[in-house]
């Protein structure tokens, strides 16, 4: 039966307490409502605090986001110069800004080494951690679009406001 490949520590992008419940999310950074979901996500995390891990994984849609992939290699090329989250957070908030000029606006914004983020956006490492996610969301068989959230591995089929992920969560 087809599962979560489980959290590593080492290579994914997870924040929150260690003992907290575990949300995933496999998004896409053009993806409205993957948009939608991230802001529920900050709501949940301000509210639960250590109570509460959050882990992102990348499913680029790119057959209907023609800028999906590129927005998912520059959070990851951040993430190599340690501003993950920092990228991650600026391209939800700018959602309609994904060209490449724009991706390099915000590394230089996040005051990123803005040469090296360019040659890693487009090489075999960032690829490869994207593929990563994707062989991953394929693996479980229930990612068929964005966001798709697990909760404590176990994939959560219902709405995803901030409201009820609490309930979720305190079951």
């Amino acid at each position: 039966m087809p599962e979560l490949k489980p959290l590593d520590e080492a290579v994914d992008h997870v924040r929150g307490g260690s003992a907290g419940r575990l949300i995933v999310e496999y998004g896409d950074y053009e993806c409205p409502y993957s948009r939608r979901a991230f802001r529920e996500i900050q709501q949940v995390e301000r509210r639960l605090g250590e109570g509460v891990r959050f882990a992102f994984r990348h499913f680029p849609l790119t057959e209907i986001h023609p800028h999906a992939l590129a927005a998912a290699a520059a959070a990851e090329a951040a993430a190599l110069q340690d501003r993950f989250w920092d990228m991650h957070e600026l391209m939800f908030h700018r959602q309609m800004a994904l060209e490449d000029d724009d991706l390099r606006r915000y590394a230089a914004e996040l005051e990123l080494d803005v040469a090296l983020f360019d040659g890693d956006r487009t090489g075999a490492a960032v690829l490869g951690r994207i593929g990563r996610d994707v062989q991953s969301a394929l693996a479980t068989g229930e990612v068929q679009g964005t966001p798709t959230l697990f909760i404590d591995g176990v994939v959560h089929r219902g709405s995803y406001d901030a409201g009820t992920l609490w309930e979720a969560l305190a079951r």
